[in-house]
């Protein structure tokens, strides 16, 4: 008898699925292989991380919670239980983000690099930071009194600061606080010695307050919900609106306290007393840094490079290496893997549309474009030179709303046609379009990618990008961008695929066709992660039909594989390493097109709340690329994770020679950059075949 696939025990809670996901991202922190400062980069990452998680997953849970709603996902995990689960988790890891930083910083030190608070300077350095607190530190930090005629401050989201109890002449004992703007650097550096400003604030706080004198203190942080509500249909001026959100953000309910333990007790039920917080929501740490995503400024030193893993440099290869891209995609299709394969041709297959007067229109979807944007410079030059440019910047792109708000109001004021994003959707596709006249014909070129326009990230994130010419995907490129601009109803594209109306039912129709072939059925599915409830019940109906089933997911993985008559034919894989793992492919063993690349994870809301596009790969050297990447990283035993039926991750043992995909991958590219210039080499292809040859 068929088991009953809507049973809770066949689902992982995605909340704590994330968390295991951060946990390996420590783990690669705890790494003594890797630089040190490669090794805080990781520290870093999962500061920065858990910051994210708890301003978002969390306060969502604590909403949802006192909404009184009692289920929130397969997992029939209720609210209360997971933010008990979560709790208990974080206070656990803290002993292992404890040694971790320990074991960093003491590697650092072995370099000559230091992390020391002030009073472990020694007289000369102790006078070079009076120096700068006094010139640098002190005009801009602002002492705050907490008296009868003083009420408690508002603290910002990700408040960083000191609470201190001060005495003055006459014995009368106050309360105050220092806060530390973001504006000020997380550690004061002289030389290879970072100092944590706190420590340097902490030190000289009676300058802050004359006439007191400072017989405890304590640093702090506070995190907000900051995930902003926008009803769309409300809203007369939608810019006006998200301008609200983002100043509300910072007002949002408080959710989270970190604090250094061994505070004065007094003291920190002072700040008790103004906080309206659980217990469980207090994190204590011994020795560790509040605010780890400080690290991101010593990771970033340029004198300190060489404790780093080396930087790679991605090449352009051939045919984009000419002069022309046009040229180039009007030979031939052309398929990218960022960040061995550069993004500059992204960039300048905007720069040479814009450049060209054959070029008539540009027209381009922005999620998370990046502060400093050469693309959105290059369709502001366009749209001086006469082209028509048409562009979607998504402002509801978390976390980026104040860089896309920018960037929107800089292309609408030079004339271009914006748009702002789709009431009720947030817009993730990734797509550009170039119309040119040639001759008495228009011909339209078209660029699709997993990934966002973003330079910056693409050089650490893993994504594909796709070149075509092919008059069906231009026909499809233009449909789709008449949709985002007019009043249309959702609509069905030819070639490509749209969500939320298309890419589920079509990833269903493979899963379930590939099921057919039972034992010699191959279904290789890679994204960042893994909830959707139907396409996890259609993966467990595969397996149970004898389908080999590989899914290399990178952080949540609701799906439980081994299980004894359902899921045994799955396997699930998460890559950790240099570079984030960023593509969405699906690839189908049998199917006529056997890869398709995505903007959409495998979620409900890319599948179903987004504006998504997923692209087939018609050429078969192309398809035979992706597919030998994906088995490439499927046969790599250093980087990967492999998922248990029990929802832990176990790091995939050194059997036979060390296959690192990130590291082969520079390699091959070094080589092939070096070797010739004359024609594209499938390159991933002869690697691969000759690893996993190696592997058997």
């Amino acid at each position: 008898m068929s088991p009953d696939l809507n049973l809770s025990q066949l689902y992982f809670n995605r909340e704590l699925s994330w968390l295991q996901f951060n946990s390996r991202v420590l783990a690669q922190a705890m790494d003594e292989k890797l630089p040190p400062l490669e090794r805080l980069k990781f520290l870093a990452i999962y500061g920065t991380n858990l910051d994210e998680f708890y301003m978002i997953r969390v306060a969502g849970l604590k909403a949802i919670f006192k909404a009184r709603i009692q289920e929130t996902g397969a997992d029939k995990l209720s609210p209360a239980e997971q933010l008990e689960q979560i709790q208990e988790y974080l206070h656990e890891e803290k002993e292992v983000l404890e040694a971790c930083y320990t074991s960093v910083i003491s590697q650092l030190h072995n370099h000559g690099v230091n992390i020391k608070r002030f009073h472990a300077l020694n007289h000369e350095e102790q006078a070079r930071i009076k120096e700068i607190f006094l010139g640098e530190i002190y005009p801009v930090i602002l002492p705050i009194a907490v008296d009868a005629t003083h009420p408690f401050p508002h603290l910002n989201n990700l408040s960083f600061g000191l609470a201190a109890t001060l005495k003055d002449d006459s014995g009368h004992i106050k309360h105050g606080l220092v806060r530390i703007p973001r504006i000020l650097p997380r550690f004061i550096p002289l030389g290879q010695t970072f100092v944590p400003i706190e420590s340097i604030v902490k030190h000289f706080i009676s300058e802050l307050f004359p006439g007191f004198t400072a017989i405890a203190s304590t640093p702090f942080r506070v995190t907000r919900n900051a995930d902003i509500e926008i009803e769309e249909e409300e809203a007369d001026d939608f810019l006006e609106l998200l301008q609200e959100g983002l100043r509300s953000r910072n007002k949002g309910s408080l959710i989270r306290l970190e604090l250094i333990e061994g505070g004065d007790r007094d003291l920190v039920n002072f700040l008790l007393s103004h906080l309206n917080l659980d217990d469980k929501d207090i994190y204590s740490y011994k020795n560790v840094p509040l605010n780890l995503g400080g690290f991101w400024q010593i990771v970033g030193d340029q004198a300190l490079s060489h404790l780093t893993l080396p930087t790679f440099s991605p090449k352009t290869l051939p045919p984009l290496d000419s002069e022309n891209i046009f040229d180039a995609i009007d030979k031939q299709d052309v398929l990218l893997y960022h960040p061995f394969d550069s993004f500059d041709p992204v960039v300048k297959f905007i720069h040479q549309a814009a450049a060209d007067p054959e070029t008539l229109a540009i027209r381009m979807t922005l999620y998370r474009a990046g502060q400093k944007s050469p693309i959105v410079k290059e369709l502001i030059d366009a749209v001086r030179d006469g082209k028509q440019v048409t562009v979607l910047v998504e402002l509801k792109a978390r976390f980026d709303e104040e860089n896309n708000l920018r960037w929107a109001k800089a292309l609408e004021n030079a004339g271009a046609h914006v748009v702002y994003g789709i009431p009720g959707l947030k817009v993730h596709a990734k797509i550009a379009q170039v119309l040119k006249r040639k001759g008495k014909t228009l011909k339209s070129y078209v660029h699709l990618a997993t990934g966002n326009y973003n330079p910056s990230t693409a050089k650490i994130y893993t994504d594909i990008s796709y070149f075509t010419a092919k008059e069906e995907f231009g026909t499809d490129a233009t449909r789709f961008f008449h949709f985002l601009t007019g009043f249309s109803t959702f609509m069905k594209l030819d070639t490509l695929f749209m969500s939320p109306t298309q890419i589920k039912p079509k990833l269903l129709a493979l899963i379930a066709e590939e099921s057919r072939y039972k034992h010699d059925g191959h279904i290789i599915l890679k994204a960042n992660s893994l909830v959707d409830t139907d396409i996890i019940k259609a993966l467990y109906l595969a397996s149970m039909e004898g389908c080999r089933i590989d899914l290399i997911i990178r952080g949540i993985c609701c799906l439980k594989p081994g299980i004894k008559g359902l899921s045994e034919n799955i396997h699930v894989c998460s890559i950790i390493g240099k570079y984030l793992e960023h593509p969405r492919v699906y690839f189908f063993k049998h199917n006529e097109v056997r890869c398709h690349i995505a903007s959409a994870d495998l979620m409900p809301r890319n599948l179903v709340r987004r504006i998504e596009l997923m692209t087939p790969i018609f050429e078969e050297n192309l398809s035979r690329k992706i597919e030998q990447i994906l088995k490439l990283q499927l046969a790599d035993n250093q980087l990967r994770w492999e998922l248990q039926e029990n929802g832990n991750y176990v790091k995939v043992p050194l059997l036979g020679k060390p296959i690192n995909n990130h590291e082969i991958l520079e390699e091959y590219v070094n080589k092939i950059h070096d070797k010739t210039k004359k024609e594209t080499p499938d390159y991933v292809n002869r690697l691969a075949n000759r690893i996993l040859k190696e592997k058997k």
